[in-house]
């Protein structure tokens, strides 16, 4: 019998050769092998008649090969392939398909799935099929005549499930129904089952070995539809679960941070008037409204954990610098950490705008200062001579020390690994272990340093505190993503624009006509204002003919605006040409900035009014609003155009139409969640967000606030509902499957 821990070598079929390749799809265990389900579903239980078919409708065909053969024309190979019904014929046509040259022989029975069209002889046919082979047992040579047959009643008279391939090509479709048909016979019958009774009930879900059989093996009058949009009981009961665990760690990860002693920070008259004197303009509502969401946060004894949200130019570092005064003003130190030196000098220079002349110390930590430098800034740190230390992954390094750690601000989260977030956090318990105390080991959890007594840290009896955490965001976030990203945080959002900012006007132009484009630019030069100029790359590439910053630089410099002044800003500058080259820009001392995508957070230049991307269809439609985004932040009216080159793929058309109808960062962060799905949203195993085995964020949102409403429940202890030993077997199977996969669920 096969549990669900069985490493997935032992299923019959597989094997140790085979189970590094499927290793490779995440595949390490038979419960991995089960949950790796079907994309799609094809009706063989009554596949179409081709006489039967129409032009523009999807559908599942069994033929017979007829012929085939690969033809050349001027631009492409094309493979035709023609399958037959007794007289009934159907054309299938593959582009640049020489790689399916010896893949068909008449007489063989093939499953065909695509659109169906109408071809220029009036014959229908389909573009780019899928396709299985039915009456092809190479795969499986050794099999005996029980298994072949076997074998065919899971291709025909049934649904059924279409799997992802493998190993390019090689582990194939059918292959997948076959060793998951094995996997699902040999199961032990009886499986864990960490859902609770009475939500079970609740929700109507079906045991998870009925699920695991369903999802797979559907029964014949179940609905294609809800097959295809996962919305059969049985997807309903593996997304829910998958959910509910995700969900039940957050939960409990939540409480435990609400259980830990943080710092009550005071906040009194002479705190406000600090903070009144630094401001540079009348707050919005919003601002006020999250300031004091915070603010309130920071004067409980329980550790700030709130993520700040605010579309580009919303005025989220000014709330931050707020928030910072709040603990200064408590004698404590802030960390401002940045993920990039660029991002982390823009706040270093707008904090001593801002701060300075009230008499806070500010210092800049980042990995390329020298040597000598880095050890005096350390230096000031540890003494407490600093107040805000701003920086970036230089702030977690082993070498700093901070005196009195109150505050940690995080910006643009995303970009960091969610441990990083936790290690900065816990520097400020790291060097407040006493020198005279036993050093604490480094694997030690911070868990386990919580337990050990004040004296064994060298802390005093007033004991530890955690210092409080704000994370800063400017890419806005749908719900449904930050209940599951940042699930252990309280969430504000800065919905408001600052007074004075004018609605930016985008347009898109393809490039053949630049000429129309760089008059403009010449035109807003003439009246005073600066330009940005982006490209998606640095030096030529051959592969994808792009412009690059460097060629596009010399350019426009010498042939364009030989009397402008044209300066070109990128990644593998060093970081003093970087920094020389923004202030120049900020002083208005050069016309046009050429860049690559190093402007995308935190340059603010108020002057600066047009933002030409070329090659705009290559971005993605985040990168391009935070592009948009360094311009408008002045009165004056302002101009994004997107330059496009070439053929535009219709993913591409949504993307740039989107960027012409709104500005509102909401609405594109939903449409860009929808078009690249959650793994790439910010890049899974960065962002710290669970690889989902079966659930989708965009599809799914609806059950993931019933599960997070469930397992809020469930945490909260046992009811006359939920019994104590079913909490606890719902959180050690959630330990045991999540927390190899999902950093966030590190619960003791």
């Amino acid at each position: 019998m096969l549990e669900l821990t069985t490493p997935v070598q032992y299923v019959k079929g597989i094997g140790p050769r085979v189970a590094e390749v499927l290793a490779a799809k995440g595949i390490h265990t038979v419960d991995d092998l089960l949950h790796y389900l079907p994309f799609r579903y094809e009706d063989r239980l009554n596949p179409r008649g081709i006489s039967e078919l129409r032009p523009g409708e999807m559908a599942t065909v069994i033929a017979e090969v007829r012929n085939s053969g690969l033809f050349r024309t001027r631009r492409m190979p094309i493979f035709q392939m023609t399958a037959g019904q007794g007289r009934s014929r159907l054309k299938c046509l593959w582009f640049h398909g020489a790689y399916l040259k010896d893949k068909f022989k008449p007489g063989q029975m093939v499953a065909l799935y695509g659109k169906v069209e109408l071809g220029r002889d009036g014959e229908l046919e389909i573009i780019q099929p899928q396709f299985e082979m039915l009456g092809d047992t190479n795969d499986d040579a050794s099999a005996d005549a029980t298994e072949q047959k076997v074998a065919a009643s899971l291709e025909i008279g049934r649904i059924v499930p279409i799997y992802e391939t493998a190993s390019q090509g090689r582990l194939t479709s059918r292959w997948f129904r076959r060793i998951l048909r094995a996997a699902l016979d040999n199961l032990s019958p009886e499986l864990p089952e960490p859902i609770p009774a009475a939500v079970r009930r609740r929700l109507a879900l079906i045991s998870p070995r009925e699920a695991l059989w369903k999802v797979h093996w559907p029964d014949p009058g179940e609905s294609l539809q809800d097959l295809q949009s996962s919305r059969t009981p049985a997807h309903i009961r593996l997304i829910f679960e998958e959910l509910f665990l995700v969900e039940l760690g957050l939960e409990l990860k939540r409480r435990e941070q609400k259980a830990q002693t943080g710092i009550a920070f005071r906040l009194d008259d002479h705190v406000r008037e600090a903070i009144k004197k630094i401001l540079p303009f009348h707050p919005t509502t919003a601002q006020k409204r999250v300031l004091k969401e915070i603010a309130s946060d920071m004067e409980k004894s329980v550790p700030m954990r709130r993520l700040l949200q605010g579309d580009v130019g919303s005025g989220k570092t000014i709330v931050a610098f707020e928030a910072a005064i709040i603990a200064m003003e408590n004698g404590y130190q802030v960390a401002l950490m940045a993920p990039t030196e660029i991002l982390a000098q823009q706040h270093y220079f707008s904090a001593r705008r801002i701060l300075e002349n009230a008499g806070y110390r500010i210092v800049l930590l980042t990995g390329s200062l020298e040597d000598d430098r880095k050890r005096e800034i350390r230096r000031h740190i540890a003494h407490g001579n600093a107040q805000l230390i701003i920086g970036t992954h230089a702030l977690i390094e082993q070498k700093v020390e901070f005196d009195k750690l109150g505050l940690v601000i995080v910006d643009e989260q995303h970009r960091f690994g969610v441990l990083q977030r936790f290690k900065l956090m816990k520097k400020s318990r790291e060097d407040r272990v006493g020198t005279g105390a036993s050093p604490v080991p480094s694997e030690q959890s911070e868990r386990d340093i919580a337990r050990m007594p004040p004296a064994a840290l060298g802390i005093s009896e007033g004991g530890f505190a955690e210092p409080d955490v704000l994370v800063m965001t400017a890419t806005p976030i749908p719900r449904t993503l930050a209940l599951t990203l940042y699930g252990d945080l309280d969430i504000s959002v800065l919905d408001q624009m600052p007074p004075g900012r004018t609605p930016i006007v985008t347009r898109r132009i393809s490039d053949d006509r630049s000429d129309e484009v760089w008059a403009f630019v010449r035109k807003q030069v003439a009246t005073g204002h600066q330009v940005y100029v982006v490209y998606p790359v640095i030096e030529e590439n051959e592969e994808n003919e792009l412009k690059a910053a460097m060629k596009m630089y010399k350019e426009l410099s010498k042939r364009v605006f030989p009397d402008l002044r044209v300066s070109v800003l990128h990644g593998r500058l060093d970081a003093d040409l970087k920094d020389q080259v923004m202030r120049l820009f900020q002083k208005g001392e050069i016309d046009i900035l050429v860049s690559t995508t190093v402007i995308e957070v935190g340059v603010d230049v108020a002057n600066a009014t047009v933002m030409v991307i070329e090659h705009a269809e290559r971005f993605g439609l985040a990168q391009l609003h935070q592009l948009r985004g360094r311009i408008g932040r002045g009165a004056a009216k302002s101009y994004c155009i997107l330059m496009t080159g070439g053929k535009v793929s219709e993913e591409g058309e949504r993307r740039l139409d989107a960027m012409v109808r709104t500005t509102d960062g909401f609405q594109i962060a939903e449409l860009d969640l929808e078009l690249r799905g959650p793994g790439e949203f910010f890049g899974t195993r960065q962002a710290g967000l669970p690889s989902f085995q079966v659930a989708h964020l965009i599809r799914d949102r609806e059950l993931l606030e019933v599960a997070k409403r469930e397992a809020a429940a469930v945490v909260a202890g046992p009811t006359a509902e939920i019994s104590q030993e079913e909490i606890n077997h719902a959180l050690r199977h959630m330990r045991a499957r999540w927390q190899r996969t999902y950093g966030l669920v590190e619960v003791g």
